[in-house]
């Protein structure tokens, strides 16, 4: 009988492990591409190299601001964990990969078991010809979402013309 961690857990594991080197004050996220059971790369969120993290200027501008989450990112400092995983990789590398992501509330190391991609983000995956996204729901559950329906349907779009 095999009582290994699922290799999604142990991804994710390692998502989670990630989200460490994270520098946000409001959350932590850790992301991880996979592609036939090898690691491409890597990603947290903080500031763009070069720049001050929110945790070195000991403060967030969208805290401050009383912002919530998910609206104004254009006042965040950070590059999301997505994104940043994306960046560190060949796209050719990525296309069919599976994006492991895990988030944790900054203040309180909670897991969010609402954590998910921003719009932005959404479109670097599906462009990045990632096919799907697990999202880590508690240390055990974990949800299984195909880019494909982002696609599909394209949250993006508000207003029929």
């Amino acid at each position: 009988m095999d009582n290994r961690t699922s290799k999604q857990n142990y991804y994710l594991d390692i998502a989670d492990s990630v989200l460490e080197r994270s520098t946000c004050l409001r959350r932590k996220y850790g992301a991880i591409i996979v592609r036939n059971d090898e690691i491409i790369s890597t990603g947290y969120n903080g500031a763009p190299r070069g720049r001050r993290n929110c945790s070195d200027l000991g403060g967030c501008a969208r805290e401050k601001l009383h912002i919530p989450s998910g609206e104004r990112y254009e006042l965040c400092r950070s590059v999301h964990a997505e994104a940043n995983a994306i960046i560190s990789a060949s796209r050719r590398d990525m296309i069919g990969s599976t994006l492991y992501l895990v988030g944790r509330s900054a203040q309180t190391g909670e897991l969010l078991p609402d954590a998910m991609c921003c719009s932005m983000c959404k479109r670097q995956v599906i462009n990045a010809g990632i096919d799907r996204v697990v999202i880590r729901v508690d240390e055990k559950v974990y949800r299984t979402i195909p880019v494909s329906d982002w696609i599909e349907n394209d949250d993006s779009i508000f207003l029929e013309l």
